[in-house]
């Protein structure tokens, strides 16, 4: 890992007073940098740009962001989805706001991550962990388009994964049969599916949805033993609730 200023604080003191100098000079950046967090020469011009540098958590949620905001519009599953990322990593409420505001600068696709990826190449389960996590958010709207699997590949490689085993991973949160779709699935489909009246307010459609999602999703089985096809069912269920919100947003017009 190269730490700026550490380098500099070297070639300065060696400058000054060689050896000794350099030393000294290196110690002292080396506290700099631990300070302010600063792990590569990225870390700097983000600080020189006035933007805050991310912790590794934060990096996750401006990928999961960027995947959001890949297609042009965030929706209502994807927020739901961040949300249920910070549950998994029991953040507390200064975490949760400090995601939350990583979440949002992703979505405006300017921070450039090669730095933060490659340092977290070093830490292969937390890479995993990112990857996973991704592949969730790249579901969370029911469909994976095209940007959004070639960002994952991408950052797939910066973490070391080759595509083969990127797209693997793929296979544990992908649909693995086809749901209630075409002509069959229409508007009172999607009703029944979330078990309100077509009279309901938008409110209560919001909250059966929300609250069905949080019920089914796949991460609700995470670490309880429950087999691959549990998950594929769960992972599907949680698809179709999203298909049936999209529709009756989409026919209501909220």
């Amino acid at each position: 890992m190269l730490w700026p200023s550490t380098v500099i604080g070297a070639g300065a003191g060696f400058a000054i007073a060689s050896i000794p100098g350099a030393l000294l000079g290196a110690l002292l950046g080396q506290a700099m940098d631990r300070r302010l967090q600063l792990h590569s020469w990225a870390h700097v011009r983000e600080r020189l740009g006035g933007r805050p540098v991310l912790l590794d958590d934060e990096v996750l949620f401006v990928l999961l962001g960027r995947l959001a905001k890949c297609d042009g519009r965030v929706v209502d599953g994807h927020i739901q989805q961040a949300r249920q990322e910070m549950q998994r990593l029991e953040m507390n409420e200064p975490a949760r706001r400090r995601a939350i505001a990583a979440f949002n600068r992703g979505k405006s696709g300017q921070d450039r991550l090669s730095a933060h990826l490659r340092r977290l190449k070093q830490q292969p389960n937390a890479a995993e962990g990112m990857l996973r996590a991704c592949w969730r958010m790249v579901w969370a709207d029911g469909r994976a388009g095209r940007q959004e699997r070639e960002l994952l590949l991408d950052w797939g490689r910066q973490l070391g994964w080759s595509a083969p085993k990127v797209k693997a991973l793929a296979l544990e949160y992908e649909p693995q049969r086809p749901g209630l779709s075409g002509v069959s699935f229409g508007y009172h489909d999607a009703l029944r599916l979330l078990g309100v009246e077509a009279h309901a307010e938008s409110g209560q459609i919001k909250q059966a949805y929300r609250r069905l999602v949080s019920r089914h999703h796949p991460d609700k089985l995470v670490g309880s033993g429950a087999s691959p096809s549990q998950v594929r069912e769960a992972t599907e269920r949680t698809r179709e609730l999203h298909q049936a919100y999209a529709i009756i947003r989409k026919h209501r017009g909220f």
